[in-house]
């Protein structure tokens, strides 16, 4: 069996099925939300009539007990999601604020110190516009977007100009500044803070999932080992 799973590539999804299985055994819920797990599940798979719901099981091989488990066992995850990690969302949110902030900036990059600050004093006096001189001078990409870049997550562009946003204000143009081979001039058009809206607060919760589910996986060892211990009972 585990030449099997291994030869299909199913072991990810059946270690992760176990795990899953072990998490939600103690999970409650009420009749209401059973029946309401059972509707939603045959609207998914468009089980509507007797006839679809007893094809669908001899296509599944599944009894009608095999049907219900499968049905309600999406609502059983969400509240063992919701009541492992629903409380530590906000921390959570907190310490990832850095790649969930995105920024729109305006980048202008040339090798030439003497160039670079030419292009500066002529933006910073308004004798030419930043979209100008990106398309002319600039030597990335970003010379085929006036320079513009974004939105992107403020933890995305290279450390050094991150930072340089982070302490921006919107419209802000900094000085040439040396990176690498690249004197770069930066300027940040636009700050787009995250914020814990419901959607953000279902993507907390679910990167906190995955996050215990590797460590789950990881805490069960070798498949060989788990399988011997099943086999003997342990």
């Amino acid at each position: 069996m585990l030449s099997l799973l291994s030869r299909y590539h199913l072991m990810p999804q059946f270690l992760r099925g176990l795990v899953i299985d072990r998490a939600i055994a103690d999970v409650e819920f009420t009749e209401e939300e059973r029946q309401q797990a059972v509707i939603n599940f045959r609207k998914q798979h468009r089980i509507i009539e007797d006839a679809d719901i007893a094809r669908w099981m001899q296509e599944n091989n599944l009894s009608i007990e095999g049907l219900e488990e499968l049905a309600i066992r999406p609502m059983r995850l969400e509240k063992f999601k919701e009541s492992q990690f629903g409380r530590k969302v906000e921390n959570y949110f907190v310490s990832q604020k850095s790649r969930l902030d995105k920024v729109v900036y305006s980048l202008i990059r040339v090798q030439d110190e003497g160039l670079a600050q030419e292009i500066y004093y002529r933006i910073e006096e308004g004798e030419s516009s930043f979209a100008e001189m990106a398309r002319t001078y600039s030597q990335g990409p970003e010379a085929q977007t006036n320079g513009i870049l974004g939105p992107v997550p403020l933890n995305q562009p290279h450390p050094f100009i991150a930072r340089m946003l982070e302490v921006s204000q919107p419209g802000q143009l900094w000085p040439p500044r040396a990176l690498v081979e690249w004197f770069i001039i930066v300027r940040l058009e636009q700050f787009l803070p995250s914020q814990l809206d419901e959607a953000m607060r279902r993507q907390m919760i679910d990167e906190m999932f995955e996050n215990w589910m590797r460590e789950q996986i990881q805490a069960l060892g070798s498949p060989q080992l788990l399988w011997a211990a099943s086999d003997s009972g342990s």
